[in-house]
């Protein structure tokens, strides 16, 4: 990503803090981490780790789609997709995790990781998020895979 790209992406994602100045100051003087509320320019749907991680390589394989942002949380061991605000369509399914209005979610800036935060695909400013149709096919798509090597996988 190229300078500008970056500091658009610092923007568009700072715009969901209560106090966006507070939140750059926090990634670059604090924690490293800020909480930015949910519901208003983005949902999170927070999937595990192996599940995230395949889905998201399967959405690259159509070579004109971009995926969204997409978060990952080496500690907890889960990957967060970021989909636009829609508080009336659920997501359903074991281990599946909906941030929407009222949730807040820990993010990192989008130029370096922080804590067990890391961007796997960092947002570039432009509001560009993953499209629900798309994600829905490719968790289907890796959860099939997994449930194929899951004997020899291990748990």
């Amino acid at each position: 990503m190229t300078n500008t790209m970056w500091t658009r992406g610092v923007e568009w994602l700072a715009a969901a803090a209560p106090d966006p100045r507070a939140c750059k100051r926090d990634w670059d003087h604090g924690e490293g981490v800020a909480l930015l509320e949910a519901g208003r320019f983005w949902d999170v749907l927070s999937v595990p780790e192996r599940l995230g991680l395949l889905a998201l390589d399967l959405l690259w394989l159509p070579s004109p789609y971009v995926p969204g942002p997409t978060l990952v949380d080496s500690a907890a061991e889960r990957v967060g997709f970021f989909l636009p605000p829609d508080p009336a369509d659920g997501w359903v399914g074991a281990g599946l995790r909906y941030a929407t209005r009222g949730s807040w979610v820990a993010v990192p800036p989008p130029y370096r990781p922080a804590r067990s935060l890391e961007w796997l695909v960092p947002p570039d400013g432009t509001g560009t998020l993953h499209r629900p149709g798309p994600l829905e096919a490719a968790l289907r798509q890796a959860n099939g895979r997994l449930a194929v090597l899951a004997p020899s996988w291990g748990p």
